[in-house]
């Protein structure tokens, strides 16, 4: 009778820590992975990089909102969210603008994090306009920088560091001016540079789990290298 209990205790107990083991790593939060341009669209990535590894974002410097330089420092050893947009858009900019507002809204007091909107029209959107625009929005130039530029370097760091431009299509709100058609992507880069992820930049859905993944690359951002 002893033995049926001693059995039935280890069995038990087995048991619990099984399960307890099985919650352990069904609910410890996953890493994000680093993207390769491989795991991009294709029609986004020019054929040559499309076997590149280790990817890193590219450095840079156009002219921000406030008409000064700003370069890859701003964002260098930082967590950033980028995407590409133009002033007088009337279809998506303006609602990809306020969803951005939102996320940065929610990491104001974040040093660590900032924000980059890169115009696809920059002989349209110069420093003056950018700067209506930012005021339009709120937007926060400590944090959060508009930048115009040659059209050949914005659309070589969309297209060949972001992964965010397109072969152009009509009907898409630019009115043929663009070379490229911006997507709705907004893209998140850790401290190093390596793409993290992309995200619907019209969807309040989206919106909350870039959230996440932000919050996850702060944490990881905290760890010893």
């Amino acid at each position: 009778m002893k033995g049926c209990l001693n059995k039935g205790l280890i069995i038990f107990l087995f048991t619990g820590m099984c399960i307890a083991v099985a919650y352990y790593f069904n609910t410890k939060e996953k890493a994000l992975p680093v993207l390769s341009p491989r795991q991009v669209n294709p029609l986004l990535v020019d054929k040559e990089l499309r076997d590149r590894i280790n990817h890193k974002v590219s450095g840079f410097q156009f002219t921000d909102q406030e008409g000064n330089s700003t370069d890859s420092l701003f964002v260098q050893g930082k967590i950033h969210v980028a995407d590409f947009f133009f002033t007088t858009c009337q279809t998506i900019c303006p609602i990809m603008t306020g969803k951005m507002g939102i996320v940065q809204e929610r990491f104001k007091e974040n040093e660590n994090v900032r924000f980059l909107s890169f115009s696809v029209l920059p002989e349209q959107d110069s420093a003056s306009v950018l700067s209506s625009y930012a005021s339009a929005y709120e937007i926060p130039y400590d944090q959060w920088r508009l930048l115009t530029g040659e059209r050949k370097d914005i659309y070589s760091l969309a297209r060949r560091s972001y992964f965010t431009l397109k072969p152009a299509e009509t009907g898409q709100g630019d009115g043929g001016m663009s070379d490229f058609i911006h997507t709705n992507n907004f893209v998140l880069v850790d401290d190093r540079a390596q793409i993290r992820g992309y995200y619907d930049g019209t969807s309040d859905l989206e919106m909350d789990r870039l959230t996440k993944d932000i919050k996850s690359l702060l944490k990881e951002f905290s760890q010893p290298k």
